[in-house]
């Protein structure tokens, strides 16, 4: 396993003493209290009382400026003191809002974090163990019978479909800018196949950016139906035409383009499939190019993180996979990803690291060129 190098000084070597390792066994052991406790710290409002006072408030100001009582104000505070979060002087009995607790409240991708387990995840996550044992997304049986995740989004309640958007579009669109420099800067794509385009917001950046490209996404039926009504009377719509297609049906083709076609686009796409329906999908895409046609799948390869918390986020990502999901995809490291890209008669061509909050693009083309 290649790593990148903060991940391999993380990864590779014991760095904690006895007494840090046993006080990090007993988080992990209270970690879903603590995970509410903290989630409801942000709710009451209690960090955001803890930021604004310069001077630090009392337990008997958070509860006057919260509308809690004492009781619950006292559970929390103390919870929050043995998490970090909070910071108490011990001579005036005034609590502060530490390092990490700010970073619980004003990091954007942490708050995107948080909804996204609460809403989505945590209720799931008790199934875990049957979605490991059984390959299948058992914990989505908690909000009803589908087969994947991607069938219920547009029926799943708004709050819950405001976090799962919320987290997918937070950690794409960051990388978007960056990425159209490179599909349409250093590639000159005029057209292009978005596959897995969802409500169309990387389609709808394409026609902005460039007034010549044609974008064809690719996704379930359902999806194409979100995509249309997010992109209607938008600038550009008339380039961006839906094709309705189950991508995890191995005779399902992608279409053929009279005179060619310049790309295909995979962005937060494979991680939604095992290895081998990946190779499915890139065999079937295959079929559409020419030696001039590349695919661009934008990743976050959980090895290539310059940081470690990066990585922390994206290997635990992929037990929502396992859970909720779908039950056998994950959030993938170059290596599983290039052997898939090979299997399916690809090379890779150059990877390009570092965009928005840690994508990755690998660029493929035919093996035979």
């Amino acid at each position: 396993m290649k790593l990148f190098p903060a991940l391999e000084k993380a990864y590779t070597k014991e760095h904690l003493s006895a007494r840090e390792a046993q006080a990090k066994a007993e988080f992990i052991a209270w970690g879903p209290v603590v995970f509410q406790a903290s989630r409801l710290m942000i709710k009451f409002g209690i960090l955001d009382l803890l930021r604004d006072a310069d001077q630090g408030l009392t337990r008997q100001e958070l509860c006057e400026r919260t509308g809690l009582s004492d009781y619950a104000v006292k559970c929390l505070t103390e919870a929050g003191l043995c998490i970090g979060t909070i910071l108490v002087d011990t001579t005036t009995d005034r609590f502060t809002l530490s390092k990490t607790g700010w970073f619980l409240l004003n990091d954007p991708a942490t708050r995107v974090n948080i909804d996204f387990n609460h809403d989505v995840n945590y209720e799931g996550w008790f199934h875990l163990e049957e979605a490991l044992k059984e390959g299948r997304p058992a914990g989505l049986e908690h909000f009803g019978s589908w087969p994947t995740v991607y069938e219920a989004l547009s029926e799943l309640p708004p709050q819950v479909q405001k976090s799962w958007f919320g987290f997918d579009h937070f950690y794409s669109d960051t990388s978007f800018p960056e990425a159209l420099e490179i599909v349409f800067g250093k590639y000159k794509t005029r057209s292009l196949y978005d596959v897995g385009g969802n409500t169309g917001k990387w389609a709808l950046q394409c026609v902005s950016h460039d007034s010549e490209v044609e974008v064809t996404i690719l996704d379930l039926p359902q999806q194409i139906k979100m995509m249309q009504d997010n992109t209607t009377d938008k600038p550009g719509a008339e380039r961006i035409k839906g094709y309705g297609i189950n991508l995890l049906d191995p005779s399902a083709l992608f279409p053929q383009r009279e005179g060619g076609l310049d790309a295909i686009w995979m962005s937060q796409f494979l991680d939604c499939f095992s290895g081998e329906e990946i190779v499915s999908i890139l065999t079937r895409a295959k079929n559409a190019m020419t030696k001039d046609t590349r695919i661009f799948i934008m990743e976050t390869l959980w090895d290539r993180q310059r940081f470690e918390p990066a990585a922390f986020c994206l290997t635990m990502t992929s037990l929502y996979f396992t859970a909720i999901a779908n039950g056998n995809s994950k959030m993938y490291n170059t290596e599983d990803m290039t052997r898939y890209v090979e299997e399916a008669g690809l090379t890779v061509e150059t990877i390009f690291d570092g965009l928005g909050q840690g994508h990755s693009i690998m660029v493929c083309k035919l093996e035979s060129e």
